[in-house]
């Protein structure tokens, strides 16, 4: 059975490199069209098995040559897709506009992760692993299974990734209402500057504090280049993030999710090393292009934190 399962989007990222990242009434040029497989929650998984854990996939493709791309890439990755239903609608893809310096700008379509439920089968194949991670991506009937069943004490622990602003999930994912009902239960919470400005209407340690409050006993709150705030309990630690030459920030925050959950969530390490490892495995995605380009092995990631000692 998988170390970890993954539960939410597993998606075609149609990227696009651009002159610039547009403004509003604005434009820009693509200069090409690439197609790879994408998805937060196959993302972690994809980075989990890179690092040498086994993982498994719920999630939902359209049966359609999109949901044919997304399960060869799971494939191609070793990870388990048992769970990974097939419907008659369009499998759900993204447009990702790059620009040179490797910003982007992400718009999601297609019905198929909407589309994602629960059943009581695959709550057993989540109680078989070691974790469990989501994200506000996955349907909010989804999240919402997930946190009822997560109040019981024999449920693995429980990772939640707030990946996006509540006006973004709207009609298609988390709602504020099952995130606060998460706090509680969630045994790590990770969120980024915007999404969790949306919701709690503060960022850094102000956040930290509401997130206490609310029932959080372990989170992290991301800042892109400005690297990271930990909590665990009443202690805060923060984590630069580590310098590099960056191609991409596409599937940055997964990868960080990703090696987060491996450190601190499995292997039960410090903030201070969990949140080291986790920037690590981030700063190595982002030197190639596509959500999964730089996703880099566990050796790698070592011998990184110990070329930077």
């Amino acid at each position: 059975m998988p170390t970890v399962v993954t539960v939410g989007s597993a998606l075609l990222d149609r990227i696009y490199p651009v002159t610039n990242l547009p403004e509003p009434d604005g434009g820009a040029f693509a200069r090409d069209e690439r197609l790879a497989p994408g998805g937060v929650a196959a993302n972690v998984a994809v980075a989990l098995t890179r690092l040498g854990h086994e993982t498994g996939v719920v999630s939902r493709v359209g049966d359609d040559p999109d949901g044919d791309r997304v399960l060869a890439g799971l494939a191609t990755e070793s990870v388990e897709t048992t769970h990974v239903e097939r419907g008659e609608e369009r499998s759900s893809y993204t447009m990702i506009l790059r620009d040179d310096d490797g910003q982007r700008m992400i718009v999601a379509g297609g019905e198929s992760v909407p589309a994602l439920r629960l059943d009581d089968a695959v709550l057993d194949y989540c109680r078989s692993a070691d974790a469990v991670f989501t994200s506000a991506y996955a349907p909010d009937a989804a999240v919402a299974r997930l946190a009822e069943a997560a109040r019981d004490d024999e449920f693995p622990p429980l990772v939640f990734d707030l990946a996006g602003p509540l006006a973004e999930l709207a009609g298609r994912g988390t709602t504020e209402a099952t995130i606060d009902a998460l706090c509680p239960v969630v045994d790590c919470f990770v969120a980024s500057t915007v999404p969790v400005a949306s919701y709690l209407d503060c960022t850094g340690r102000e956040a930290a504090a509401e997130l206490r409050a609310r029932g959080v006993e372990r989170a992290a709150l991301t800042r892109g280049a400005d690297g990271a705030l930990l909590f665990d309990g009443e202690e805060r630690t923060e984590v630069p993030a580590f310098p590099v030459d960056v191609v991409d920030t596409t599937g940055a925050g997964d990868a960080f999710s990703a090696g987060l959950l491996d450190a601190w969530v499995l292997d039960d390490r410090s903030a201070r090393d969990a949140g080291r490892f986790a920037a690590a495995v981030a700063a190595a995605n982002c030197t190639a292009a596509g959500a999964r380009g730089g996703l880099p092995t566990r050796t790698t990631v070592e011998t990184r934190l110990t070329d930077e000692t």
